[in-house]
């Protein structure tokens, strides 16, 4: 036997302490009696029918006495050591979005849950416990724990992830964890069908039956004399149990009363196409939805937003020569004032969108220091500008044809959207040093001439390394896609897809002159997201509707995405091909322990005391 809290037999000190306060204090009573000769009978009559009347007196100190030493066995919580009595448990607990399937008042991963704290709950004191949690990633949440009430409590406080989830990682954490302790007992609670399972106890929760859903949702305006007059709404309804006809419903700017709807007869695990139209091309969102009810109301509902910009985006032209970029930039609906460079100043131009400085090579001009409200174009520039990002070394007279990069990036690949294998000739351009992180999209000679980033003031920023006044570039074919996409890259919404699948990472972007960028979920968890760079990152765990709100120079913006549920995770009976743990169990125990005995040191001590009270009383009564 141990104790697991020895220093609770200090509590045996107050032993000593009784012994002596029962030597010292007075024996003696003052009593009232009515006579005598009444109190002389009484005591004979006493001492013949008490022969232990010559230990009651020290009875009192002895209870008290066992009631400290009980007490004190509690305090210290004794423990016999059962040999071979424990094991080493594992659990590895699917939590992918299937798991959210409900069957009747709990879903499935609720019911996984209550599996695992069955065993733990059974399982022998002494015993471990490791978790292992596949979900948005494969995490370990406790391992080791010996503790029962503190295992089930962090399970308890676990929740179903909305990603499409696999076993493979937790597969390879259990083998390393069946390699170092073979003998450790391992379970797997999941949804899926497992068709192969070695050394490990499978747990089929698989409640729910019926679910519906939608995918490929979208819409189109319909054109009436150059005008949107009306929109369709098109995508597919699935059944991934047996046949049914459904309801799909279409709702506009979250009214509750569908703004039309369809019946759709589907067969079994499979799709039908459906196409509802909508008298109205005015709207912020729409919302498609399911009617009828299933086991799996997640992916039921899917929202669609109007992307259209009604932003408008002051430009500040600084050159001698703006045609060209003015009539550019204007086609694209922007407002654009021009300023002679000899009247820039940093102090009193301020308030724009985008700063476009061109030099002309007869009067270079350099700005003398970088805006930081806004996005800054260069245009052939002749001098460095610090914060730039980038340095000059000089013009290359050469000249020659320019070719488009090759790179793999998404975003070069974007930014040269629509663009074709054409060249553009350039007589003469800038080389360029770069310090700051860039997307190079054209070159000459192996030198970048077009190349887009950010600042240091963390705003976006286009250089185009050569007079567009000297060159075929702002009228060739790729010009004007590159223009197009670099406009659309200067002044990019806050995201530029607003209908995704939970469990993606998405890119939001960082607006010219964002102070701040949060991302409220749909269960209202807010997050502040980094706005150094011009791409800010954002993983959706919840599936529904987010809100991004961006800071752009005090003005608030805001966009909306909408994160579906994954289509993997729909079906509710996924087969999975095997989960083996290879290699020979062992059958090693570890040591458990019977703490059960403490509870009768605790009852004995209550005992005693009841007793020793029970005593004083009838003493005090006999007086």
């Amino acid at each position: 036997m141990s104790f697991l809290q020895p220093l609770g037999f200090l509590a045996l000190l107050a032993i000593p302490v009784l012994i002596i306060i029962y030597i010292i204090k007075s024996k003696y009573t003052e009593q009232v009696i009515p006579s005598t000769y009444l109190w002389e009978l009484s005591e004979r009559f006493l001492k013949r029918k008490n022969p232990l009347k010559a230990i009651t007196g020290i009875l009192s100190l002895i209870l008290q006495i066992l009631a400290v030493v009980f007490i004190a066995l509690a305090i210290a919580h004794p423990v016999f050591v059962v040999k071979g009595g424990a094991n080493d448990y594992c659990f590895v607990l699917d939590s992918s979005a299937s798991m959210n399937v409900v069957d009747g008042n709990k879903t499935r991963f609720d019911s996984a849950k209550e599996e695992i704290k069955r065993v733990i709950s059974s399982s022998a004191t002494g015993s471990t416990y490791t978790l292992i949690c596949a979900g948005d990633t494969t995490d370990v949440v406790f391992n080791g724990l010996d503790d029962k009430k503190s295992a089930i409590n962090q399970i308890n406080q676990l929740s179903s992830s909305y990603s499409t989830g696999g076993l493979d990682n937790a597969l390879m954490r259990a083998q390393k964890y069946f390699e170092s302790n073979s003998s450790m007992q391992f379970y797997l609670v999941t949804d899926k069908t497992i068709e192969n399972v070695q050394n490990v106890n499978y747990v089929l929760v698989n409640g729910g039956k019926v679910n519906y859903g939608l995918t490929d949702t979208s819409y189109i305006y319909n054109m009436s004399d150059g005008e949107s007059t009306t929109t369709t709404v098109t995508g597919k309804v699935w059944s991934y149990s047996g046949d049914a006809t459904l309801t799909v419903e279409v709702f506009i700017d979250g009214a509750s009363i569908p703004a039309n709807s369809a019946r759709v007869q589907v067969g079994g695990n499979s799709a039908t196409d459906f196409s509802i139209e909508i008298s109205s091309a005015d709207f912020s969102s729409i919302t498609v939805s399911v009617k009828e009810e299933d086991d799996l109301p997640e992916d039921n509902t899917v929202i669609l937003y109007d992307k259209t910009e009604g932003d408008s985006y002051e430009v500040l032209i600084i050159s001698k020569t703006p045609y060209l970029i003015k009539a550019a930039l204007e086609a694209a609906n922007m407002s654009c004032t021009v300023l002679a460079p000899e009247k820039y100043s940093k102090e009193t131009c301020q308030g724009y969108s985008l700063y476009v400085f061109d030099s002309d090579d007869d009067k270079p001009f350099t700005p003398d220091a970088l805006p930081a409200d806004g996005a800054v174009w260069f245009i052939n520039p002749t001098g460095s500008v610090e914060k730039s990002g980038f340095s000059t070394r000089g013009r290359s007279e050469a000249g020659g044809e320019t070719t488009l990069s090759t790179s793999s990036s998404t975003r070069v690949r974007n930014l040269l959207k629509g663009t074709s294998s054409d060249d553009t000739t350039l007589a003469s351009y800038v080389k360029c040093g770069q310090t700051g992180l860039f997307y190079n999209l054209m070159y000459c000679n192996g030198d970048p001439v077009i190349f887009a980033g950010s600042n240091g003031h963390g705003n976006r920023e286009v250089v185009f390394a050569f007079d567009w006044n000297l060159s075929d570039f702002p009228l060739s074919f790729n010009g004007r896609a590159l223009v197009n996409n670099l406009i659309n890259y200067t002044f990019p919404s806050l995201a530029d897809e607003t209908l995704v699948v939970s469990g993606e990472t998405i890119s939001l972007n960082v607006l010219p002159g964002c102070k701040s960028l949060k991302v409220v979920s749909p269960s209202g968890e807010e997050e502040a997201l980094d706005t150094s760079g011009t791409i800010s990152e954002y993983m959706l765990k919840e599936v529904g509707e987010y809100t991004v709100t961006a800071d752009v120079g005090g003005i608030k913006k805001t966009a909306k995405v909408f994160a579906q549920f994954p289509e993997k995770e729909r079906i509710l009976n996924v087969t999975e091909t095997n989960f083996v743990l290879t290699g020979e169990p062992g059958t090693e125990r570890r040591d458990g322990r019977y703490e059960d005995i403490l509870y009768i040191f605790i009852i004995l001590a209550v005992l005693i005391m009841a007793d020793w009270a029970v005593y004083c009383y009838e003493q005090y009564q006999l007086r």
